[in-house]
């Protein structure tokens, strides 16, 4: 009972710290309470494969012990991904507060070391070309991690607060999608630098635009036509987005940010806009015709740079809508276009929250009647949606307003790691209304608070692939960079990111440095050739001393033993 009473305390105390270092020493104390942190120090478990994970560990360690590095290498190359003998199942990562099994931990960590062990051997003992056929191609097989923000009006700002999180722990990934609201989000990281960023999380600025936002939104959700407010919007996103493309933005910042869009004109398909689809297209038109909720707002004409620097129509005869009601979450497109394979979700679409949970597994009954419910309502949907086509033209509003709906369930609205506000179910009419600055403020301290259990998951399930981007990154355009005529690129690296303007300074600076290391060569040959006759000369005379010192040694008859010159 008393046991009980502190963990309900330390719960409370969890619930109301305001940082992260703060929360995770009460995680470990409420697992150390709650015997979960026993739980972590042992192997045993039917949710993943121990035996086989301890098998690699241990043979990992053997081989860096004896610093057998070719078989280092060739234990890597029988493969590295995140769920090996099914480590990277989310239930192992929900038990305890803070992390899950020790051999899982233990593991990643073996692995992280390893490879940059092999990253930073000399030639001698792994060639440049065998460590870049592994390196890319092991970076491929993991896969990277991506960063999606769901849509959901002004609950958007929980999104800011959960990004403000993975910065200051840098976890944020480099592939970052959004969708309505969170088009605004990813809007901003794609056009600023982390140093910018941290002065736009300074509390100041964000009471300042908090305070902003709250008095714009009461103008545009108590309006009799909401539509003629589409001024404060575009206003809005002025501010945080700056005017350049999806190409200038991604040159700035190395960030690959994705936007939805959604078609207002039926037999359309939606869109993912980014550096590699649309480069040319301006981020802010993009996140406006994203945030453009069909009702509320006009569609939006996309707007683009053409081959004169000009601002032009983007497909003229097209206008879009809220990219949330077709694609929320666009895992499929994000992982042909940017071989990702691990999600982190960040959701605030009503229509989801309720059916996911970032802190506790559900149960098998309300995991399976949410499954029922949304699979009965699919199949209802498209009952209707059968009769309203045969009706064809006579309905068209109903067939289009049919078929808004059933994309929007007929969406996945869950990843790998989830974090999901504290709230399941939000009132829609807040969505779209006024906000308090209050309110907005604890919107986004509550995605900020939200993060918090998810930080250690996510710092496990990428440090992998985090270490195996740095180690890229340095081998194209740092300080381990082979020479060209050591290696040849491997076809694996095709589906590598372009280099940024960062990376093109970089590269440039040490195209450069080679000029001068040529030069010394050269000089020392011409050295060599101007003291021949010294070398000769110094060589003759320690020839004629050596002769010298020798000669007594030459009076030993050839004949006799060893024993007899002994006597």
């Amino acid at each position: 009972m008393r046991e009980s009473r502190k963990l309900k305390k330390l719960q409370r105390q969890m619930d109301q710290c305001t940082n992260y270092e703060e929360w995770r020493q009460l995680a470990q104390d409420h697992d150390e309470l709650s015997g979960q942190k026993r739980w972590r120090e042992v192997d045993q478990s039917s949710q993943y494969d121990y035996s086989q994970i301890r098998l690699r560990l241990d043979r990992l360690r053997s081989l860096r012990s004896r610093h057998d590095y070719q078989g280092l290498l060739f234990t890597l190359n029988e493969g590295i991904h995140g769920n090996m003998g099914g480590m990277g199942r989310s239930s192992l990562y929900r038990r305890a507060k803070f992390g899950t099994k020790r051999l899982i931990e233990q593991y990643i960590d073996e692995i992280d070391d390893s490879l940059r062990l092999l990253a930073e051997l000399p030639a001698e003992d792994i060639s440049a070309q065998d460590k870049m056929d592994f390196f890319y191609r092991a970076n491929i097989c993991f896969g990277r991690s991506a960063l999606m923000l769901s849509g959901g009006g002004v609950l958007g700002f929980y999104h800011m607060g959960v990004v403000k999180t993975l910065l200051e722990q840098n976890l944020l990934p480099r592939v970052v999608s959004g969708s309505s609201a969170g088009s605004i989000v990813a809007g901003v990281l794609g056009t600023h630098t982390e140093q910018e960023l941290e002065h736009f999380y300074d509390p100041a600025n964000v009471h300042f635009e908090a305070e902003r936002e709250a008095s714009v939104f009461s103008r545009m959700f108590f309006g009799s036509n909401p539509q003629i407010d589409v001024g404060d919007l575009e206003g809005i996103i002025a501010r945080l987005v700056p005017d350049m493309t999806f190409q200038e933005a991604y040159e700035k910042t190395g960030r690959q940010i994705s936007i939805t869009v959604a078609p207002a004109e039926p037999h359309q398909r939606s869109r993912l806009l980014n550096a590699i689809t649309s480069p040319n297209v301006y981020i802010r038109s993009a996140v406006m015709a994203s945030c453009a909720v069909p009702g509320v707002f006009p569609p939006v004409m996309l707007m683009a740079k053409n081959v004169h620097g000009e601002a032009q129509p983007y497909l003229p005869t097209r206008k879009w809508v809220d990219g949330s009601i077709a694609d929320d979450l666009p895992a499929k497109r994000l992982s042909r276009l940017y071989s990702t394979n691990h999600y982190i979700v960040s959701m605030v679409n009503p229509i989801a929250t309720p059916f996911l949970s970032n802190d506790k597994e559900r149960g098998r009954l309300s995991a399976a009647l949410g499954s029922l419910g949304i699979g009965v309502g699919r199949e209802v949907l498209n009952f209707y949606r059968g009769i309203a086509q045969k009706q064809g033209d006579n309905w068209p509003r109903f067939n289009m307003l049919l078929n808004g709906i059933h994309a929007l369930m007929d969406q996945e609205y869950s990843g790998d790691i989830n974090i999901v506000p504290s709230f399941g179910w939000y009132n829609p009419a807040k969505i779209l209304s006024h906000l308090s600055e209050k309110e907005l403020v604890d919107l986004m301290e509550g995605g900020e608070h939200s993060a918090f259990p998810a930080v250690e998951s996510m710092r496990l399930c990428t440090k992998i692939s985090r270490t195996m981007e740095e180690i890229l990154h340095r081998f194209e355009y740092g300080d381990l960079k082979p020479d060209e005529s050591d290696y040849h690129r491997p076809r694996a690296s095709r589906r590598r990111p372009p280099p940024t303007r960062a990376d093109r300074e970089a590269m440039r600076i040490a195209a450069a440095q080679p000029s001068s290391k040529l030069e010394k060569p050269k000089k020392a040959k011409a050295k060599a050739k101007a003291k021949p006759k010294a070398k000769a000369k110094s060589k003759a005379s320690r020839g004629r001393s050596a002769k010298k010192t020798a000669a007594p040694k030459a009076t030993k008859t050839p004949g006799r033993t060893r024993a007899q010159q002994a006597a």
